[in-house]
């Protein structure tokens, strides 16, 4: 009885371990840039700042995102249960520790455990890993109590296609977009409403402290404590002690190299609008300019505005226009906002009456032909919402990855269980075998 309940505490652990790393693994896979910020914010935030190259931290995030899902798709079949379990409980107690410093020191205000897709406070992230490492513990106290899904002899394809199927998961997002977008400037998303602030949001609460002085003596009071006349006003502070409601998207501007604020213009237009977005214009690739600047004749020439939006300065912005002969407007934003709006530099943005229907990676960018210059963008697919569906990549996903591997596993078991019953004696079988057995008297 005791064994039994043992064997199923062990595999609960290994179910939540698994299905936490594999979730976690994979919205991080698919938007490799993402992870690729966190982890400079990181750097950034223990004085490493700038000290690895970009390739370096890109190399970083994809190689950690598909350890993440690699371990948790190992233990969910439980494959090589012994060292993957003990890999599990090491991953587990570094990233308690990191957890633990970003709750005490909160450097971070969000550790990117689950990418862009959940977002946890520091102390909800602790509690997580601690709940995660306790479970890590169980499993690597009685790995062989976990249940395998599939044979010795064929863990080996669950292995290499996993390890390949992640791995390409990272990559084609890197070469085009992620193929889910949890963040606030999604396709379908419209910009002037996840600005706005509802009549009944919270409020930010500040608490004021002022510094009096009586016969040469300073001390702070508050307001439920305020002195009377006889003290003198030197100076006061104040300081946030609650945050109120903060909209999706709140750091969003669009500033003209003029100087002039042209955000709400944008934003609040009515038509089709492209933005081009390049946070750091010169680290921005230069292979499709072509595209860019025939996008750009187009939209000049049906009246669509187009606007290049950068953090860089003038120099940079100078040197891309020599290089591309790019005639379109250059605007300042700020940087992080535009990292967030497109994984891609540059990357392009269609939106139309404040809602962004369209976005392409540099390397996907459309193309409209010279000879249909004079057709409207309604008339184009590209001007229009794509009709794909996170339902329908969820079972794009399903298809190319869980249902080989269902299949598969099926197989297995199938095949093991008529070996199985191969190998079972009938009745007959035992009958014989008694009697041989049995000793006759002589």
């Amino acid at each position: 009885m005791k064994a039994g309940l043992l064997s199923i505490g062990v595999n609960i652990c290994r179910f939540v371990v698994a299905l936490t790393f594999i979730f976690s693994g994979y919205v991080k896979a698919i938007d490799p840039l993402g992870t690729q910020y966190k982890i400079s914010d990181y750097l950034q935030a223990v004085g490493l700042g700038g000290i690895l190259p970009g390739i370096a931290t890109l190399s970083l995030s994809v190689f950690l995102s598909a350890l993440e899902f690699f371990i948790g798709i190992l233990l969910l079949f439980a494959i090589n249960r012994r060292i993957i379990s003990r890999i599990a409980l090491a991953f587990m107690t570094v990233m308690t520790a990191v957890t633990f410093w970003l709750w005490v020191a909160d450097p971070i205000s969000d550790c990117g455990c689950f990418g862009d897709a959940i977002h946890l406070t520091n102390g909800q992230t602790l509690l997580k890993n601690l709940v995660l490492l306790g479970c890590s513990i169980v499993i690597a106290w009685k790995p062989l109590r976990m249940v395998r899904f599939i044979s010795k002899s064929n863990q080996w394809i669950v292995k290499n296609y996993t390890a390949l199927f992640v791995i390409l998961s990272s990559v084609g997002c890197l070469y085009d977009l992620p193929i889910f977008d949890f963040r606030p400037y999604h396709i379908g998303a419209n910009i002037p409403e996840g600005m706005a602030i509802p009549d009944d949001a919270e409020q930010p609460e500040f608490e004021t402290t002022f510094i009096m002085e009586k016969e040469g003596v300073r001390k702070e009071f508050t307001l439920d404590n305020y002195p009377d006349s006889t003290w003198t006003f030197v100076d006061s502070k104040s300081i946030q002690v609650k945050e109120g409601y903060v909209p999706p998207i709140h750091d969003f501007s669009i500033t003209t190299q003029e100087g002039e604020d042209i955000t709400e213009e944008v934003v609040n237009r009515q038509g089709y609008t492209f933005l081009l977005i390049a946070p750091h214009i010169e680290e921005a690739s230069d292979t499709n300019f072509g595209e860019i600047d025939q996008l750009y004749e187009y939209a000049q020439g049906k009246g669509y505005p187009f606007y290049c939006l950068t953090a860089s300065g003038e120099e940079a912005i100078d040197r891309w226009r020599d290089l591309t002969g790019a005639e379109y407007p250059f605007c300042t934003t700020d940087e992080i906002t535009l990292k967030t709006i497109i994984r891609s530099n540059p990357g392009l943005m269609l939106v139309k009456d404040g809602t962004v229907i369209r976005k392409w990676s540099h390397n996907r960018l459309p193309v409209i032909e010279t000879a249909h210059f004079t057709v409207p963008l309604e008339k184009f697919e590209i001007g229009k919402m794509p009709q794909d569906s996170v339902p329908q990549k969820i079972l794009t996903i399903l298809v190319w990855f869980a249902l080989p591997l269902f299949l598969l596993t099926l197989a297995d078991r199938t095949w093991a269980w008529t070996q199985w019953l191969r190998r079972k004696p009938t009745a007959k079988e035992d009958a014989n075998k008694i009697i041989k057995d049995t000793p006759t008297e002589n």
